[in-house]
């Protein structure tokens, strides 16, 4: 944000440019760096002077996107939809996001309770081949339950195949996915996963940088995957064929220094072929989540956890403390039990146990939540004692 623009103002210009310029556009993006969204926003709306790095007939439609956007109209849409918009410097937006540079998005409209800059510091893009085997889906299913069950939350693209076995195996054992579109986040696409993207909205987070009502193409699918891969600490292939999708996702992810992992298939399988082309270069041979979250964990990851929680309880959200003190001071306990306790959802307490998670507050254990061993004395200091 420029000196002397406002919030709000600042907040207008990026939900007007989210609907002008297409997702991943650089040069849109240097245009944001150089200038400030408000002052971009300006040009567009008023006509001028004419930006620099595109033709006379590129600006030319630029002008018409601009004069038919409604960024009150986003936003009342997305209230409507439950929905928000989250822009760079928000305090939900994910830093690892800006690793993208200039292609950085505008903003990311977002639907569910979750923040998602805390589910972001510790997740895992599961992808792969839309017409997956039975293989293929068995693996992502089982790769999304065992994430979730290590208090991973893990990331896909709401498709057919292997992204929607990896969601639901992530839900299947009351786990946090996130589902980034390449379309407007409250249009539920593919139709076909119209129920799992609803449920996703619910116990996880749906999220894409397209507003309200857009639709996807072609070339929308393939930058989408440039967020995944920036979004998470990894990226887990899982069959993908020569030219699969999937594999931008997995060079992305190289590109941006995160580690680039797959799941092998059999060797006269033409859906593994990406996958052990990527295997016979820098990506990582796994087979399961433990292998999964070996690598891409902190140093010691599957030792016990002796680190205290990395933000004061004070500071911690409302919700979020009333969920902290709603764990047991000894053992473990279900989702359903803390959420009686702080008196929310079961969907809304495992929103507030992932972020719990990622600030070092609290750990899974099979189907329970307990509090890490320095997380108690925390606990314990800002108890009453009676």
């Amino acid at each position: 944000m420029s000196p002397g623009d406002s919030p709000a103002d600042e907040l207008l210009a990026r939900v007007l440019l989210s609907r002008v310029l297409e997702p991943g556009d650089e040069v849109g993006g240097r245009w944001l760096r150089e200038l400030g969204a408000v002052e971009v926003a300006r040009r567009l709306r008023e006509g001028g002077p004419q930006l620099v790095g595109i033709t006379d007939k590129r600006w030319a439609g630029l002008l018409d996107r601009a004069g038919q956007a409604e960024p009150e109209r986003d936003l009342a849409a997305a209230q409507q939809a439950d929905m928000r918009f989250v822009a760079p410097g928000d305090g939900e937006w994910p830093g690892q996001l800006d690793d993208l540079g200039d292609a950085r998005p505008v903003g990311l409209w977002v639907r569910g309770r979750a923040s998602l800059r805390m589910w972001a510091l510790r997740s895992v893009a599961v992808v792969g081949a839309r017409a997956c085997t039975e293989y293929g889906a068995h693996m992502a299913a089982t790769l999304g339950a065992g994430l979730a069950e290590h208090g991973w939350v893990v990331v896909s693209g709401g498709a057919y195949g292997v992204d929607g076995a990896a969601h639901r195996g992530a839900l299947g054992a009351g786990g946090a996915t996130v589902a980034v579109l390449a379309c407007g986040a409250d249009r539920a696409y593919p139709r076909g996963h119209t129920e799992l993207l609803g449920r996703i909205a619910e116990q996880g987070l749906v999220i894409g940088e397209l507003p309200p009502g857009d639709h996807p193409t072609p070339s929308r699918f393939i930058v989408r995957n440039r967020v995944i891969a920036a979004l998470t600490r990894g990226t887990v292939v899982v069959e993908a064929a020569h030219r699969s999708g999937s594999l931008v996702t997995a060079r992305a992810a190289q590109r941006l220094g995160r580690h680039t992992m797959g799941v092998p298939g059999p060797a006269t399988s033409g859906l593994s072929a990406g996958v052990h082309e990527l295997l016979r270069g820098d990506a990582v041979l796994v087979t399961d989540a433990a292998e999964v979250v070996e690598l891409v964990g902190d140093m010691g990851q599957l030792a016990p956890d002796r680190r205290g929680p990395v933000l004061p309880r004070d500071l911690l959200e409302p919700g979020a403390r009333r969920v902290l003190a709603a764990l047991p001071g000894r053992g473990s306990a279900p989702p359903g039990d803390i959420a009686r306790g702080a008196q929310t959802t079961q969907d809304d307490a495992i929103a507030r146990l992932y972020e719990l998670r990622s600030l070092g507050y609290v750990e899974r254990h099979g189907d329970g939540w307990k509090l890490t061993r320095q997380a108690m004395i925390s606990v314990r200091g800002g108890r009453s004692p009676c």
